[in-house]
Order: C-alpha cells, then structure tokens, then sequence
C-alpha cells in the first residue's frame, strides 16, 4: 500500500497524532476502495474507533477534513459505514502521473539488501528435461529477477545430480546395447541420447523382475548398477571414462534448452564434488552419537520423537544416498559464500525430504540452518494423471518448445520475411509458454493441457505482447505529430479510462514487493495482464491522438508511455521478450 498511498498514510497518521494527541500512532489498515463504492483508497475506522471510543462517523470526518485540507483539495472523502474512502481527484491523478515521470516511481523499492542464494532446476544428468524442469527453471529464474528488483544480491544456482544409482542404470545400459553409438552418429540431442538408454534399463530391469522367482531378490541388471556405482565411488578409470563422457553429451543437451528458454545460472555445481564432504560430515555425526549404525552397516538417523522416520545417510556398502550429498552441499555453500538466505525450488513431492534435511543439519549443529528455506511448487499433471518416466507420458521440454514455436509461426502474417517471422515466432511462441506456466501460483499444481497452452487468444502472453507493441506504435505515430512533453497540466480533466489507468501502472511498486515478498511470479503475471486489459480499455474508447487537441493527447501519450515501460519491466521479470513491432 505505501507504494502508491504512503504521503495520505502520512498525513492520515499526523491526523491522529495532532487532533487526538497520541504519542504514538495505531496500525492503520488501508485498502483499495471496493468497485461498488466511489473511491480510491478506503481506510477501515473500526479499530480505531474501539481505541479513541469515538463512533466511527466522527472519527471518518476529522480525518477525511484534515487530509482533505492538507493535500490542498487534491481529494475529497466520503463516510460509508465503517469506511473512510478517499476520493482522487484529476489533480492528484496528475501528481501521481509526474512522480512517475520524473523518476520517482522505485523511490521506496529498493528498502533493503540480502545475499540471496536461490538453487533451482537441478536435474539428473541421465534424461532430458520435461515439463516439470521448465516450471521450476521459470519459477526460479522469475524470482530470482524480482527479489534483484528489489535490491537483493542473488546468486542463481543449479546442482547437477551427476552421480548415484540412476546415472549407472543409464551407463549399464549403453555398455550392454549402446555398440558405440553417440549423440553425433545418431543425430540426437545429448539428453535425449542419454535418457534413451535409461528407459532401456527400465525395461530389462522390468523383464528380468517378472522372470524371477524370488522377488525379493535383487535383479541382475540392478546389482550390475550398484556394483558399477561401487567402482565409481572407488576411481576406477574405465567407469570414470564412461562416465565423464555421458555426462558431457548430457550437459550439452541442457546447454541448448537453457538457451532456447533464456534461462542462466551464475554457478553450476555438481553434485560429484560434494558427496565426499556429505560422507565425511554423517561419519563424523556417527561418532559424536547423532547417527546410528545398523547391523548391516548402514548409518541411520532416528527422527521419529520429532514426527518424522528413521532415515538412511549411508548404505551398508558406503554409498551416499540423496540426502548424503545434500548434506555436504548446504555445508560448502555456508562455508565458501556469505547467505542470508539459501531458498530451494524444489517441487512438492520433496516437501519431507527437506523437512528432514533441515532437521538433520539443525541436530549437526549448524546455526545458519535458520536461514534455509524451501519454496514447494505445484507439479505439473496431465489430464490423465501424473507424468511418470516409467509409464512413457513425459512431455520433454525440446518437443514442447518447438511446438510451440511452429503453432506461433503459422499465426504470423505472412507479410514478414522469413527471417522476421523465424525471429518474432520464438519470442511470442516462447512468452506463450511462460506465461502460461508463470500466471499460475507456484504452489498450486498444474493440470497440463497442451492444446490450451497453446492458445494464443485471452489471457495469455501474446495479449499482453501486442498491447505493449500497439504502444510503442501509437508513441511513434504521435512523435511524427509533436514531441512528448511534460507541460503544465493543472488544469486537465481525466475521463474514466484515463484515471483507471493511472491507478493501476501506480500499484507496480507494490505488486513487486508483494511479489518479492511471497516468492510468487504469479503476482506479476496477473498484475501485466490486468494492466494490459486496461490499456485497451482505454485504446477502445478514447481518442489517443487528436491533432485539435495535442495538451490532452500529450498527456494521455505521457500515461502509455508509462504504461509501455511497466509491461516491459514485467514480462522481463518473467523472462519474457516483446516486440516494438506485431
């Protein structure tokens, strides 16, 4: 609220402080004025009312007349029950319109600064990414760019599950049937390449489960994978070789799809180099008695007093599990950087793993674990259920996206050039898909519709991209006219749409704190596309450009141009490009 209203909270608190004689001031609980109501900004008189005991209709006419008076008739109030709403003025909506032209518009933004580390994305280095990895990389990155609005130091951080079971079932699998083939003799993406040889393991593994008669026995294509994880953790040379070398064909892949969505980290750890470290630290809690061990060997931690279940730290054959690594890299991070804050965009389905994680470092003693955080996101579901590798009903990230670029390109005139039309399709087929990802709350799931999401019409992406286009047009239709200018408008009249528009671009700061605040992109998204509704509202009804009339036009010019410039900020913040021209 203090964006837009702090000077009338101001006078609304110096009010109190000299008609009622308080030393200090109550919380005042201001809101925008419900539509029903005439009014911009209501401020609710039932707590003050018990604390003065005055009735609330006395109270609303003191200080309605003493902000009245101070703000030099630039509003005028009524008294609505329990409600105190102040109504603008076109004056005040003019000093409103000149703070934001004269650069004031961030003046109470940037309040405070921390050093923000933010983990997100953090695939497994056996398969390509999918549409789960494109929301978390999208809520990540979004986020990351609002808190830097704001002030904060951020630091954008992947982790690589570059090692443990799952990477060995994709090597086992290609030593077995791979015949030397690679990416390049293939034609494939390197992911893709990979993850073709982890759904392979899948199958054996499936087959040879079904042909055993004792189930509980360990199948033989999996007890070739843990053996195989076994000679990784011990250097041996020829699994280093196979290993190094799947891995470069997948980081290559990831390269080429973080690139194709805008998506960049400032680090890129692995988890390889930390699992050591996790070892060391569980061994070390073993002997100082937070751990136990098992008859097998294998070390325990027992969380069960605390509402949660025994959890494994190391195998009995001394290889590290998730949570091993996990352990060691929030170590490290604490240890090389200085954090005020390590959040984790990880998505639900780990809600306890982290529970546990935060636990165990507490029990280890680690006083910064206060300063850990896990945003939990929404998965993202087909209508006919959850997307499992093994039932085959992933969606990848590189089929969605050219997809989406194609449907984009057949949209676009055919007046473009080729070159043109390959250019503007990526930036429209790529802002419809974030959009459509980053309108939703992160911790709301998402039931995926390809067809929907591909809708280039309602509130979408491509609605506020040529909103913002038809902008940047009228702006150089009018400077053929004249120049834009900041002239002497005390005595201009706004209409409706004009005063709707001047309310809204106002919230802008306010809906990046908020946004900042909760973690939630969504605020954002929503937040553009209502303002991108609005100015068509006013693109529909009122003549922008009137040659009789340039003082007027000026200042409506004055107010789109704002407007283009917020629509800009916003979809940046959501990784989104526009176009000057659609």
């Amino acid at each position: 609220m203090k964006g837009k209203f702090q000077y009338i909270e101001k006078v609304t608190k110096q009010s109190l402080s000299i008609l009622y004689k308080l030393d200090s001031c109550p919380k005042l609980d201001f809101q925008y004025t419900k539509k029903e109501y005439p009014g911009d900004i209501t401020l609710i008189l039932f707590s003050l009312s018990k604390k003065l005991k005055q009735p609330v209709e006395k109270i609303g006419n003191s200080i309605g007349n003493y902000v009245q008076n101070q703000l030099g008739g630039l509003i005028s109030f009524s008294i609505i029950g329990g409600f105190l709403n102040f109504i603008f003025k076109d004056g005040y909506y003019i000093h409103l319109l000149k703070r934001m032209l004269n650069n004031n518009f961030y003046y109470n933004l940037k309040s405070s600064s921390e050093n923000i580390m933010i983990e997100y994305s953090s695939p497994n280095a056996n398969k390509p990414l999918h549409l789960g990895h494109i929301r978390n990389s999208l809520i990540g990155f979004s986020i990351s760019e609002i808190l830097k609005m704001i002030g904060h130091k951020i630091t954008k951080v992947q982790i690589i599950n570059d090692r443990g079971i799952h990477i060995c079932k994709s090597m086992i699998a290609w030593k077995k049937l791979g015949e030397g083939k690679t990416p390049d003799s293939t034609g494939m993406k390197g992911d893709h390449f990979v993850g073709r040889y982890y759904s392979l393991f899948d199958k054996i593994y499936h087959n040879q489960y079904k042909k055993n008669s004792k189930p509980k026995k360990i199948v033989p294509i999996l007890k070739e994978a843990r053996n195989l994880l076994k000679k990784w953790e011990s250097g041996d040379i020829e699994t280093m070789n196979i290993w190094k070398k799947m891995n470069k064909w997948v980081y290559d892949g990831f390269k080429k799809t973080y690139k194709k969505l805008g998506i960049t980290f400032d680090k890129v750890e692995y988890e390889s180099n930390v699992y050591e470290i996790g070892k060391n630290i569980v061994i070390n809690g073993l002997e100082k008695g937070i751990f136990f061990k098992k008859e097998d060997g294998s070390i325990w931690v027992n969380l069960e007093k605390e509402g949660f279940d025994e959890k494994l730290l190391l195998r009995s054959d001394e290889t590290s599990v998730y949570i091993t690594q996990d352990i060691g890299t929030a170590v490290e991070r604490f240890r090389k950087y200085s954090i005020d804050q390590l959040i984790y965009i990880v998505g639900e389905e780990q809600d306890y793993h982290f529970k546990v994680l935060f636990r165990i470092l507490k029990h280890l003693g680690y006083v910064w674990v206060k300063k850990l955080s896990h945003l939990s996101y929404g998965m993202v579901d087909l209508p006919s259920g959850k997307m499992e590798s093994r039932k085959g009903n992933i969606i990848d990230a590189d089929s969605y996206i050219l997809e989406i670029i194609s449907m984009a390109k057949k949209k676009l005139s055919n007046n473009f050039s080729n070159k043109k039309k390959e250019k503007y399709a990526e930036v429209i087929g790529l802002g419809a898909l974030k959009y459509n990802f980053l309108q939703v709350d992160p911790k709301k799931r998402i039931i995926f519709h390809p067809e929907k999401s591909m809708d280039f019409s309602g509130k979408t992406g491509t609605y506020i991209q040529y909103a913002y286009s038809r902008i940047r047009s009228l702006e150089r239709k009018f400077l053929d006219l004249c120049s834009l200018t900041n002239e002497d408008w005390s005595n201009a009249k706004l209409d409706v749409y004009e005063k709707n528009m001047i309310k809204i671009i106002q919230k802008y700061p306010l809906i990046l704190k908020k946004s900042a605040m909760d973690l939630n992109p969504s605020l954002v998204a929503n937040y553009v596309y209502d303002v991108a509704k609005i100015f068509n509202h006013l693109y529909q009804n009122k003549k922008l450009i009137d040659p009789l009339d340039i003082l007027h036009s000026n200042i409506r010019m004055n107010i789109i141009h704002v407007t283009g410039n917020i629509l800009k900020s916003g979809m940046s913040l959501l990784g989104i490009k526009m176009l000057d021209h659609m």
